[in-house]
């Protein structure tokens, strides 16, 4: 981070995280550590959760990664006063937020109480967000400052000009393939929270539900979900939020996790695990040299910019 003013507007944003609990005005959001005791306290058990976060430790070690996104930086909502409320990893509007260095999630199924309907099935769902955004939140960052406000110009190994041009182009709607950093990095992030959350379910005998949207849940966060889950149309006649869940699933599967493993299979045919560690250890560094090496070693030289920077990247009319 570059910049004093730039410093103190991050520390400001970082002191307060109403901006994103209120986004969603009808939920309760406490810190992580606080909802996992009330779990327990009511005796839920919870060490399916934490035994899959000893795991992610030990994985993203092994990356490079030595500190999580601490517990108290996540904010987990449910207690909702909106009738029909429906949250879990695809609800709308959480995730981690770079600038406010906070994570939003809210806990899977019905939210119009304090404990999750199906608490197995929530702890997975909770183990594989977080896992998730423990890699966004280890992955490099630059700041500089453009008057006076924090400007993102690097995260992981992508990149973004103080003019808002990004290094990569977005992937044309539809397409089954990408060459964006930004889907990439977010596969690659899910990949790997959803093998461990995989992981987590085999360890302790968790199977899935029986009914359809519990299943494809379950299978989304495990990351088994088969090619017909992915176009399966799902109608709860009482929740039309339900349905729209459902939905969101479909669409970050075709949007993100296909488009990944379309990329793996593309550029690393047969090394689509050495790859992906691969890609795993640059983000969080922040240094693609290895990475674009590797690469160059397999189709050519230049092949990470020739893949993903987009022509315009150095037009000086963006010049800011």
């Amino acid at each position: 981070m570059t910049g004093a003013k730039a410093m103190a507007a991050l520390a400001s944003m970082r002191a307060d995280a109403s901006p994103l609990t209120g986004k969603h005005p009808a939920h309760v959001f406490r810190p992580l550590s606080e909802m996992l005791s009330r779990w327990a306290a009511a005796g839920i058990d919870t060490t399916l959760f934490h035994a899959g976060v000893e795991n992610a430790k030990r994985r993203y070690a092994g990356y490079g990664l030595t500190k999580i996104l601490p517990t108290d930086r996540v904010l987990v909502g449910c207690e909702s006063s909106r009738v029909g409320a429906f949250g879990g990893f695809h609800h709308p509007d959480q995730g981690y937020r770079h600038l406010q260095m906070v994570a939003v999630i809210t806990m899977y199924g019905p939210m119009e109480r304090q404990n999750p309907e199906r608490p197995a099935l929530a702890l997975l769902d909770l183990l594989r967000a977080y896992a998730h955004d423990c890699l966004h939140y280890g992955s490099r960052r630059r700041y500089v400052e453009v008057a006076g406000v924090p400007v993102r110009t690097q995260y992981g190994i992508n990149y973004r000009r103080t003019s808002g041009q990004s290094y990569s182009a977005a992937d044309q709607r539809g397409s089954h393939h990408t060459r964006n950093l930004g889907i990439v990095m977010e596969g690659a992030c899910d990949k790997e929270a959803r093998t461990i959350t995989r992981q987590t379910a085999e360890r302790f005998g968790v199977t899935e539900p029986s009914d359809v949207l519990g299943a494809l849940a379950f299978r989304d966060a495990t990351g088994t979900l088969a090619k017909e889950d992915v176009g399966r149309v799902v109608l709860v006649p009482e929740s039309e939020e339900q349905n729209r869940y459902a939905a969101a699933l479909s669409g970050y599967e075709k949007g993100v996790n296909r488009r990944y493993a379309h990329f793996l299979d593309e550029f690393a045919p047969g090394e689509e695990s050495e790859c992906h560690m691969r890609l795993l250890t640059a983000m969080i560094s922040g240094d693609a040299t290895a990475l674009g090496t590797w690469l160059d070693e397999r189709h050519g030289p230049g092949t990470f910019m020739g893949l993903f920077r987009t022509p315009g990247y150095f037009d000086p009319s963006l010049t800011a």
